[in-house]
């Protein structure tokens, strides 16, 4: 396949996962709604069935473009102040091991929203296409860590110390990028991770560091779109369920 299609058949392994989970959503659940190519595709999900199945729900975003889209799909939208708590939490990953369900998350550039909505919430599906699945963490991509802008280079150095090779991170007119907390972010290169535990205990050590992508103990399932359809990762340390979401395509 040339890349144009295989982008093409990702993006639709992407909207299937996300379709999937977007059925685990009922009438009068709180849904955290993630940010991302792939949680993009669970959001329009849930808008179509609100307007065209009745579904009555309320949500809480992980970002402003969330938001927005979300709110042009006329989800409800609510907030911390008046939930205190999320029934269900949509979203994507960058990275996903098997078992324990340990992610990296942020490259859409949401990771500090993304875990305060993700630690309120019952429940956390993920939404990826089978590429996303690791071994271990940091095999495919960088860790995200975002940080106060003031005295950025000075994290960057002791972020440097622990092994991590930050990079700043800019947005398309060459600035850095800012997040919509106002923050930076610095994607650390670590390489893979044997213990992704001791890595985010680091991380919260290091004065200047706001929130990182490792997210540890927060997904509860996975939806993989692959080949073969969805398949459904469950945190229980069990390999992946002979059960399909959706049925093979032929």
């Amino acid at each position: 396949m040339n890349a144009k299609l295989d982008q093409l058949t990702q993006d639709q392994w992407k909207k299937e996962a996300a379709e999937a989970a977007s059925q685990q959503v009922k009438s009068g659940m709180i849904v955290g709604l993630g940010t991302g190519s792939t949680a993009k595709y669970a959001i329009d999900a849930l808008g179509r069935r609100v307007a065209n199945d009745g579904l009555k729900i309320s949500g809480i975003a992980t970002s402003e473009r969330s938001n927005a889209q979300a709110a042009s799909l006329k989800i409800p939208i609510t907030n911390f102040a008046d939930q205190s708590r999320i029934d269900l939490t949509i979203d994507g990953a960058d990275e996903v091991v098997p078992g324990k369900l340990a992610l990296i998350k942020g490259h859409g550039g949401a990771l500090l929203r993304e875990k305060i909505v993700a630690s309120a919430s019952s429940r956390m599906a993920v939404v990826v296409d089978e590429s996303k699945i690791v071994s271990k963490l940091g095999q495919l991509v960088s860790v995200p860590v975002e940080v106060v802008p003031f005295g950025w280079e000075m994290t960057s150095r002791r972020l440097a110390k622990i092994g991590g090779k930050p990079e700043l991170r800019l947005g398309p007119d060459g600035k850095p990028y800012v997040t919509d907390g106002g923050h930076y972010i610095l994607d650390c290169g670590f390489g893979k991770i044997n213990d992704p535990a001791d890595v985010a205990h680091e991380l919260d050590c290091i004065v200047g560091v706001i929130e990182h992508g490792i997210f540890l103990n927060l997904a509860t399932e996975v939806f993989v779109g692959g080949p073969g359809g969805v398949a459904l990762l469950k945190r229980t340390g069990a390999k992946k369920s002979a059960a399909k979401t959706k049925s093979r395509r032929r």
